[in-house]
């Protein structure tokens, strides 16, 4: 352990103006997430633990850190989207994380576009540049290591119907600079943007072109 180190136990508390947990572990792509009810009522929310699982099928997942109204939606139908959360749409993914009540439809509530998917019944983001359609593969109650159970449940989905705007695919390569995909930080209200100026290759051994 280096002598110059801040170490706490979580369980002890971090002793820090912020916890540090989040920041440490991103910036983390954005689950910009629709959902709808039994009922036929709709849901956008982002969650910011999200990420990709498996190619072959593909599988995203995000933890709901309380037994939010998008994850009852998803246990009703079984049915959600993801929607690429970009630097133009910031504004309105923030605002479709308000806290209102279940009957409160957060694509009219951020001025936002619902449009048809193709293979589920749950609306897209329209003026999102990048949805995947997806369908349930599990739901998990996450527990601590000890098998105490804690209020956060882990959804995955696999993704069957995928959509990307035209102008984002570069001789066949998806450029993900190009869509300007906003990410979550640590801080209360830190985001971070990707920018072409960032990229950088590197091959894994064995694997560098000829």
């Amino acid at each position: 352990m280096q002598a110059d180190s801040h170490f706490y136990e979580p369980k002890d508390g971090h002793g820090l103006a912020h916890d540090p947990f989040n920041a440490i572990v991103g910036p983390r792509p954005i689950g910009w997430i629709s959902s709808r009810a039994a009922n036929g009522t709709l849901n956008l929310a982002p969650y910011s633990f999200f990420n990709a699982f498996n190619y072959t099928p593909p599988i995203i997942g995000f933890a709901s850190v309380g037994a939010k109204d998008t994850l009852a939606n998803i246990q009703q139908t079984g049915e959600f989207c993801w929607n690429l959360a970009t630097r133009e749409l910031a504004e309105q993914m923030n605002q479709s994380c308000a806290a209102v009540p279940p009957e409160v439809n957060e694509f009219e509530l951020a001025g936002l576009t619902a449009a048809p998917s193709k293979l589920v019944q749950v609306p897209r983001v329209a003026e999102s540049p990048v949805s995947f359609e997806c369908r349930v593969s599990q739901i998990i109650r996450l527990a601590s290591a000890g098998g105490v159970e804690t209020n956060t449940w882990l959804v995955l989905g696999e993704v069957v119907g995928v959509y990307i705007a035209r102008h984002l695919l570069r001789d066949g390569v998806y450029d993900t600079a190009a869509a300007s995909p906003v990410l979550r930080g640590g801080g209360p209200a830190d985001y971070f943007e990707i920018k072409p100026e960032m990229l950088f290759r590197m091959y894994r051994p064995g694997q560098e072109p000829r």
